[in-house]
């Protein structure tokens, strides 16, 4: 059985029309998942969640925003839900993303014919870069293995497999989902795509990130510098270990 989430904000109430749309044209019996409000969030509970020190290598060079340690959470939780009620297989949709319902719906034919073997098949909203290898063909769709994992958690289809093996990973957190789900060699768990996926980016239109955080000039330099030697260290690991 496959079941659709909707993760939504509840504070984030210009999106909230954009969601019920989401749900009403969802292919699969579709909820809205209430997300997790990482300002909101008990101290002591955010304290054992979030680890003091690096749990994987490379080290994420940031330290998380109230915003990405509820977004991590929100994701947490559906897979904690899959793994307690059998859920054979979820997919998770951010609210604010666009669908394009034809190609949409392809791509997600594509994806349940691989998903049990795959566990993990992402519905990327930007495009995905090479190097991959293509898994799988039907039509106009593609299900491939990206060398290096997209960052982005839009939409995915995910299976229960693959929810219990990410949940043994992240009893504690260390950096944003996205890029937890690139430790493919940490996590046993590869995420796939499927392109063309029907999926595109609503931030802006939809409100504005709920994730991201504002920085000063000065800042964003630094940070930059930091990001470009993060994700060269990733691109490493995953050529090695793919």
């Amino acid at each position: 059985m496959i079941e659709a989430f909707v993760i939504h904000l509840e504070r984030a109430t210009s999106r909230r029309p954009h969601v019920e749309a989401m749900l009403d044209r969802s292919p699969y019996p579709a909820r809205l998942w209430p997300a997790c409000d990482g300002a909101a969030m008990d101290a002591a509970q955010r304290s054992a969640l979030v680890a003091k020190q690096s749990l994987f290598q490379p080290a994420y060079p940031f330290s998380l925003s109230m915003g990405e340690i509820g977004c991590f959470e929100s994701h947490r939780s559906i897979w904690k839900h899959m793994v307690d009620t059998d859920l054979e297989v979820a997919l998770i949709l951010e609210d604010d993303v666009s669908i394009d319902q034809d190609t949409f719906e392809a791509a997600l034919a594509c994806a349940e014919s691989q998903i049990d073997e795959l566990g993990y098949i992402q519905l990327q909203v930007r495009e995905v870069r090479m190097p991959f290898t293509v898994v799988a063909q039907s039509g106009a769709q593609a299900v491939i293995r990206p060398q290096i994992v997209p960052l982005r958690t839009s939409a995915q289809l995910v299976s229960l497999k693959a929810a219990k093996s990410l949940l043994a990973c992240c009893d504690q957190i260390d950096r944003p989902v996205d890029g937890f789900l690139q430790l493919f060699w940490e996590t046993g768990i590869h995420p796939h795509c499927v392109v063309p996926s029907g999926v595109s980016d609503l931030t802006q239109e939809s409100g504005g990130s709920t994730v991201s955080r504002k920085r000063s000039l000065w800042q964003k330099l630094i940070a930059a510098a930091k990001r470009w030697t993060y994700r060269n260290q990733i691109a490493t690991l995953s050529r090695r270990r793919g």
